[in-house]
């Protein structure tokens, strides 16, 4: 199964599209994952032209995305437990916030997002993704968005780019 994973789209406020290395992603998707700071609802209507979607709602999302995402979720991909969660809130980093989402039950990964920075990491047993934001790279280098693979373990990567174009 291969996800393409993003968050922080911030459409139409950051980008009027999506960026062509995003698409050719979208097109090859077997589920798509949003980890929030979608913006508006239209973003889950042109996602779900190119594959299944799963997301939650962010801080800058209204309440139609929040009743239909939910602020936190655990997905089951082929038999791992994957925490979704956008990371906003008050006090600690949002890397600890996300975590702390998901403290005392089991899952093999969390994927949050609000940051905007990428970060791949693992701790305690528990893989640590966000993808990092395919229109808004604030202070990083670059653009960025992810890519799942789930077979006999899970693999995230980043996907970085120079120009959302």
């Amino acid at each position: 199964m291969r996800v393409c994973v993003v968050s922080d789209t911030h459409m139409p406020r950051r980008a009027k599209e999506f960026p062509h290395q995003l698409v050719e992603e979208l097109e090859q998707a077997d589920l798509i994952i949003h980890a929030g700071d979608w913006q508006t609802m239209e973003i889950y209507e042109l996602l779900r032209t190119y594959a299944p979607v799963e997301g939650v709602a962010g801080n800058v999302d209204g309440e139609e995305i929040i009743r239909r995402f939910g602020k936190k979720k655990i997905l089951s991909l082929e038999g791992f437990r994957v925490g979704l969660v956008h990371g906003d809130g008050r006090g600690k980093t949002t890397l600890q916030r996300a975590v702390d989402a998901f403290k005392g039950e089991q899952v093999d990964a969390i994927i949050f997002g609000h940051s905007h920075i990428p970060l791949l990491e693992e701790r305690d047993g528990i893989i640590l993704f966000n993808p990092g934001s395919p229109t808004d790279k604030r202070r990083q280098p670059r653009y960025s968005y992810g890519v799942l693979t789930v077979g006999d373990k899970l693999t995230f990567e980043h996907r970085f780019y120079e120009v959302k174009n």
